[in-house]
C-alpha cells in the first residue's frame, strides 16, 4: 500500500493559530473522499479510537514476526491475496517499510508541535513517482540492518507516536472551524498517519490483509 500524493502533513499546538487551521484546509481539499469505509479527513477519530488502532496495528505486524530467525524473516513472504507490496518482498522488508513511515509520521507531528513544516509535506515529496521511490529506497535500506536493530526502532516510534498524539486535551483533539471543518490535531494526526483511500490509522494491517478486526 503506497503511501503518498498527500500522505503527510504538518499538525501542532493551538499556539499555531491560523497556521494549523491552513493546513488542515488544505488537506481536506487534497484528501477529498476518504478511506475505504467512509471515513473522510472531515470525521476525525477520537483520540482513544486512533490510539487503539495504532496498537492494533503494531501488534498484527509484531505476531506475525514474532519467534521468526533472521532467515525465515528474509525469506520470501506472500499473503493469500498476493504479494505484500510497496517492494517488500520478506517480512523483514514489511518491518522496514512500517518502521520509514513511523519514523516519518512522528517527524511530522513533532515538527509541527514546533511550528515548523516536515520535508514530507513539500509538494516535490507528494506525489506518486516520488512515494515509490521512496518506498523502494526504504526497503532497500531495511535490508542493510539485522532485524533485531529494526525492531528497536519500531517499538520506539510506536512508542513515541501513542505518546504524541495522547498528549493532548480533547478539545485541541477535536477543534473544528465556525463552518464545522476541522483544524484540530486529530484531524492532522488522522491525515498524517492514513493511507490515502484506506481506513485511518492502518497500515501493516493492509499489507498483511487483516483488516477483519476493524469491523468488530
Amino acid at each position: 500500500i503506497a503511501r503518498h500524493a498527500g500522505r503527510v502533513s504538518q499538525f501542532g499546538y493551538r499556539q499555531c493559530g491560523g497556521r494549523l487551521t491552513g493546513i488542515v484546509r488544505r488537506l481536506v481539499w487534497v484528501r477529498g473522499a476518504g478511506d475505504a469505509g467512509g471515513m473522510t479527513i472531515t470525521v476525525t477519530l477520537p483520540m482513544s479510537e486512533a490510539a487503539h488502532r495504532i496498537r492494533t496495528d503494531h501488534d498484527l505486524l509484531l505476531r506475525r514476526l514474532e519467534g521468526l530467525s533472521p532467515e525465515e524473516l528474509a525469506a520470501d513472504y506472500q499473503v493469500a491475496s498476493g504479494p505484500l507490496g510497496d517492494f517488500c518482498e520478506s517480512l523483514h522488508d514489511l518491518l522496514a517499510h512500517v518502521l520509514m513511515w513511523d519514523e516519518i509520521s512522528l517527524a511530522a507531528l513533532t515538527e509541527a508541535r514546533a511550528g515548523r513544516e516536515h520535508w514530507s509535506i513539500d509538494p516535490r515529496w507528494e506525489t506518486s513517482e516520488v512515494g515509490r521511490m521512496l518506498n523502494r529506497a526504504g526497503v532497500i535500506a531495511g535490508r542493510e540492518l539485522p532485524a533485531s536493530l529494526l525492531m528497536h526502532r519500531l517499538l520506539s516510534a510506536r512508542d513515541a507516536l501513542l505518546t504524541e498524539i495522547q498528549a493532548y486535551p480533547e478539545s485541541q483533539w477535536q477543534a473544528a472551524e465556525s463552518d464545522g471543518e476541522p483544524s484540530g490535531v486529530g484531524a492532522f494526526a488522522q491525515y498524517a498517519m492514513t493511507v490515502p483511500g484506506k481506513p485511518a490509522y492502518v497500515h501493516a494491517a493492509l499489507h498483511l490483509d487483516e483488516l477483519g478486526w476493524l469491523a468488530a
